[in-house]
């Protein structure tokens, strides 16, 4: 077997230490000059796991110390600048205490340290603890002009800390906004300004006293800024992609194809004209190939903070929406959002669960961009829909199982305890369409990809899903009061065999499965299997 020599950066935000350590670096240095010379004051959003820390660094590095450890990058050549003073926030440092007094003296407190540690004295200021930003100010007011550097990472973490809490939420809000007024207020002294985030907060002071702040979140130009291209993982991880390809025993193209399946298609332009690989889950698999096709970017750290805080007083959505198309107006979701206004569209794909599939100039459609995400989401929503258990808990774990066996009778009894178990007060199931969803949130949950709606010659089956060697062709009939169980499974299995659902399947084992769910009983009550029809 071949030995891996590169050199992953997994973990790594800091830009100098990647670089003196020999770790591989994606190039995105032309894009950091055209930032930097075409503006000085930028917002950019993008989800966790992405690379935000290290642009910053990169971004520190770069007004610190010029080219120093940028040789062999694009960048080197263009760059005509000479260094500045930097000073640089990681909000997320800051932490959020329940009682609004507390955070307002944390502020100062942080201000005063990231000063300090960013290397510069501080001005005495006559009874500095009566107002925590009194000591910033000053010390901002004495910079020269055009001196300073100041880069803020993840701006709105301590806003997302409280989305639970209103009243918290407001009054945070307030002081962080006071910091960005004196920002404003002395703008003079900044030669560059990068502030990023997962959210856009209201009254913040961000988007409205600084209107100077140009925001890049959706702008074609920079949608590949964070993020790999498929380019750029050919190019920088050709090492490492032949020992994936070795070990799984697949050419390299074929790899690549179901690495984009898996962890490719986020898109951040509003033409829909890129996308990119999420680095975290990129660089885990290329780590560790022998695990196969793992979800990291989920099992690093569970629902991220700002959705976990948004679930404590908001609605995730309707789970039977889980197959939907998403269409958001381009407008409304590059503007702010506020507390009670943030919707759950936005910020699922402000956190990296949807993303644009394509667009017009006035509409971004949005979905699921990868497999790693759409099991993710199943896993959140059946987390709703069986009132904040999983499947296993509610006497289903064994699903998967059954599936991969071929095994019907199981597979129903298995299926029952889960349908059974949904929250149905909130999430009731009215029609095929609705049933449907929600079998596939649960089987999207464990790790299966299945598609609704196959066509074929005759017609469409209406969820298709390959579990191990079998592939199961599902035929979902609804009984309503008075229907005849009987006669509905009669109809789905003539549908099966009259329409040849599944006789064009590959798979060794075609299971064609008949299902009747009762509105009254909330259950699968009647059920058939047979082979693919016409094999």
């Amino acid at each position: 077997m071949a030995t891996v020599i590169q050199k992953l950066p997994i973990g790594l935000s800091s830009f100098d230490l990647l670089r003196a350590q020999g770790k591989v670096y994606v190039d995105k240095t032309d894009l950091v000059a055209r930032l930097t010379a075409e503006g000085s004051r930028y917002f950019l959003a993008r989800p966790r796991r992405f690379g935000k820390s290290l642009l910053v660094s990169t971004l520190e590095s770069l007004f610190r110390h010029g080219t120093r450890e940028f040789g062999g990058l694009a960048i080197e050549k263009t760059w005509m600048d000479r260094t500045y003073d930097v000073l640089r926030l990681d909000f997320s440092d800051l932490l959020v205490e329940e009682n609004p007094a507390v955070f307002q003296k944390s502020l100062g407190l942080f201000l005063e340290d990231s000063i300090r540690e960013a290397g510069f004295a501080l001005p005495t200021v006559p009874d500095q603890s009566a107002e925590p930003l009194r000591l910033f100010r000053q010390w901002l007011s004495e910079r020269p002009v055009n001196s300073l550097v100041v880069l803020v990472d993840e701006y709105d973490a301590p806003l997302t800390a409280c989305l639970h809490d209103k009243a918290l939420f407001d009054s945070v809000r307030k002081q962080l906004s006071s910091f960005y007024a004196v920002l404003k207020k002395f703008d003079r002294a900044l030669r560059f300004l990068f502030i990023t985030g997962i959210t856009r907060f209201q009254r913040t002071s961000i988007f409205s006293a600084m209107n100077n702040l140009v925001d890049i979140s959706l702008d074609p130009a920079y949608g590949t800024l964070l993020g790999y291209t498929e380019e750029e993982l050919r190019r920088y991880f050709g090492e490492s992609l032949g020992h994936a390809s070795e070990v799984l025993g697949m050419d390299e193209d074929e790899l690549i194809r179901r690495m984009q399946l898996q962890y490719d298609g986020y898109c951040f332009d509003e033409l829909a004209s890129t996308h990119v690989f999420v680095p975290w889950s990129t660089l885990l698999f290329l780590y560790r190939p022998q695990r196969g096709f793992r979800n990291y970017w989920f099992e690093s750290g569970g629902k991220p903070a700002v959705l976990a805080q948004y679930l404590k007083r908001h609605s995730l959505g309707n789970p039977l929406r889980y197959e939907a198309i998403r269409s958001v107006q381009t407008s409304d979701f590059a503007a702010s959002s506020d507390w009670d206004t943030l919707t759950d569209t936005v910020l699922l794909t402000q956190a990296g669960y949807l993303t644009i599939r394509s667009s017009t100039p006035q509409v971004l459609y949005l979905g699921y961009p990868n497999r790693e995400v759409a099991e993710s989401m199943a896993q959140l929503y059946t987390s709703e829909l069986l009132r904040k258990k999983n499947l296993a808990e509610v006497g289903a774990g064994n699903i998967l199982d059954a599936m991969k066996k071929g095994e019907t009778e199981s597979f129903v009894k298995e299926l029952n305890r889960a349908l059974i178990a949904v929250d149905y007060a909130s999430y009731p199931v009215r029609n095929e369409a609705s049933l449907r969803a929600l079998v596939s949130v649960f089987l999207s949950g464990i790790g299966l990809a299945p598609v609704s709606e196959v066509h074929g010659a005759l017609g469409r089956s209406d969820l298709e899903v390959v579990a191990g060697a079998c592939r199961w062709v599902m035929e979902f009939k609804f009984a309503r009061e008075g229907d005849d169980p009987e006669k509905l499974l009669l109809a789905g299995q003539n549908q099966i065999r009259e329409r040849r659902y599944g006789s064009t399947a590959k798979e060794d084992r075609i299971v064609c499965s008949a299902l009747v769910f009762s509105e009254k009983e909330r259950r699968i009550v009647r059920f058939s299997a047979s082979n693919g029809a016409g094999r």
